[in-house]
């Protein structure tokens, strides 16, 4: 997003019972961020995952529908790492060769924005010895209270269940 401060944004902040380097890892190495991510009932499929800057991400978001199976693909780019308390990647919704669709292509209004910004921000709390991380969650481009927003907060309970001894 060009212009951050006057873009909508959904921006989450939870706090999780596991050490910071356990939770950056799980938005940092493919094997973990396919195992949470995306809302309940749906399984993604990593193709790609080069977590340095400039590095590529394609993964497919599949979700059961009474219609049979919907598949929604994203692709985007690592932005900026700094482990454990920062990753910035852009995120478009693309079709499965990685090429990123129009806005008329996603039904939305000719002009809408076609990449967001998802910034990861990773804070210790408490002692060391109780191992929590503060989550501060901001995706620049999706509307609060947007089904965006709903999204995140399920993908967010799954994360937490895995983190979960």
């Amino acid at each position: 997003m060009s212009n951050s401060d006057t873009a909508p944004a959904v921006i989450i902040t939870r706090t999780f019972e596991a050490p910071i380097d356990t939770v950056w890892s799980m938005f940092a190495e493919a094997e973990h961020f396919g195992a949470w991510y995306g809302p309940q009932g749906a399984e993604l499929e990593v193709q790609r995952f080069e977590p340095e800057p400039g590095g590529d991400r394609l993964v497919c978001m599949r979700m059961p529908t009474p219609q049979g199976t919907h598949e929604m693909w994203f692709t985007g780019e690592f932005v900026e790492l700094d482990p454990p308390t920062r990753l910035v990647y852009t995120e478009s919704v693309c079709d499965a060769t990685g090429r990123v669709l129009t806005a008329t292509e996603m039904g939305m209004p000719e002009g809408a924005p076609t990449t967001t910004r998802v910034v990861v921000d990773l804070t210790s709390v408490g002692s060391e010895a109780d191992g929590s991380t503060q989550l501060t969650l901001t995706h620049e481009g999706i509307p609060a209270g947007s089904p965006g927003e709903m999204g995140w907060q399920m993908a967010l309970d799954k994360l937490a269940a895995r983190l979960t001894p």
